[in-house]
C-alpha cells in the first residue's frame, strides 16, 4: 500500500519538485490529508458525537468534568497517531533503518508531545480567547505542524 500511495504522489511531485525534495513532498502530502481529515473528525465528533456537551465522569469519589472539545481532540489524536504512523512509516520515512518498534515509541513520544502542545493551544483559544472550537483546533494544528515535521524528522525516524 506504502509503494502505491508513493507511485501516486510521484505523478505530482513534478509540480512541486523545485520548492521540496521527495521525501519532504511525501512528508506534507501524508501530513496534510492527515491534519485535514484531523480537522473534518473534529468537527464531527464536536458537533454530533459529542453535541458541545459538558461530561461529568465519576471515578472513585471524584467527578471529572470533561468538554465535548476535549473529547474531540482526544479522538482524534488516536485516528490521526494511528494514520499518521503507518503513513511516515510506510510512504515518508520508508530509508529509516530503526526497529518498528523504537519508530512506534518515538513516534508515540513525539506526538504526545505535539498533542499537548496543541491540546494546551486550543485550550488557551477556546477558554482564554473565546474562539470557537473547530476554528481554535485548525490554528493550534497549524501551529504545532512544524515542530511536529522537525520531531518527526529529526527523532522519530532519523
Amino acid at each position: 500500500m506504502g509503494k502505491l500511495i508513493r507511485k501516486i504522489l510521484d505523478l505530482f511531485y513534478p509540480l512541486f519538485a523545485r520548492f521540496f525534495d521527495r521525501q519532504t513532498f511525501y512528508y506534507a502530502a501524508c501530513g496534510g490529508t492527515n491534519l485535514v481529515s484531523s480537522w473534518v473528525f473534529f468537527y464531527l465528533f464536536f458537533q454530533y458525537v459529542f453535541e458541545k456537551r459538558i461530561f461529568n465522569f465519576q471515578f472513585a469519589t471524584s467527578t471529572y468534568v470533561v468538554s465535548a472539545y476535549t473529547l474531540s481532540s482526544m479522538l482524534c489524536f488516536v485516528l490521526a497517531f494511528s494514520l499518521g504512523f503507518l503513513l511516515n512509516k510506510y510512504v515518508v520515512f520508508t530509508d529509516s533503518k530503526l526497529m518498528g518498534r523504537i519508530q512506534l515509541f518515538r513516534y508515540a513520544v513525539s506526538s504526545g508531545l505535539s498533542w499537548i502542545g496543541s491540546y494546551l493551544i486550543l485550550k488557551t483559544l477556546i477558554e482564554g480567547l473565546a474562539f470557537y472550537p473547530s476554528i481554535a483546533n485548525v490554528v493550534a494544528s497549524i501551529v504545532t505542524v512544524f515542530v511536529s515535521y522537525l520531531l518527526q524528522r529529526k527523532y522519530t525516524f532519523k
